[in-house]
């Protein structure tokens, strides 16, 4: 099992719910844990990853801060229209760093994975890396 950034394997944030100048969803796949995406509060939260083509994910790992509960939803085609459920999971609240919570995908293929950060445990969430596990 490979643990890599989406950005190495040709992957990029398509959309998200909200967006701070210093702080863009871009930083999610950029593989450091020290630059993050920041929602502007509200519930719920999303963002897109899109592969450069269909990928085998086996899992991801989120580094985050605040997030109470993720949902992850995947699609098998070329645009980001029609997604099905794969999994959610609720994360336990840290307090002074990062959560880092690895979810179980089973080997499923997908041109796109949605995230949706349906609640936190405070107004504002980071998300600071996704890694994926092909």
């Amino acid at each position: 099992m490979i643990d890599s950034s989406p950005s190495s394997l040709g992957a990029v944030v398509v959309v998200a719910t909200s967006s701070d100048e210093d702080h863009p969803p871009e930083k999610i796949t950029d593989g450091n844990t020290k630059t993050f995406w920041m929602s502007t509060g509200m519930f719920p939260q999303e963002f897109i990853i899109r592969f450069a083509e269909a990928t085998k994910v086996s899992g991801v790992t989120v580094d985050s801060y605040n997030v109470k509960h993720l949902k992850i939803e995947r699609n098998t085609s070329e645009n980001a229209s029609q997604f099905e459920s794969v999994t959610e999971k609720d994360f336990e609240r840290t307090e002074g760093h990062l959560q880092s919570n690895t979810v179980s995908l089973n080997g499923i293929s997908a041109n796109h994975l949605r995230f949706i950060i349906t609640s936190g445990y405070d107004h504002f969430v980071s998300v600071h890396r996704v890694s994926v596990q092909n």
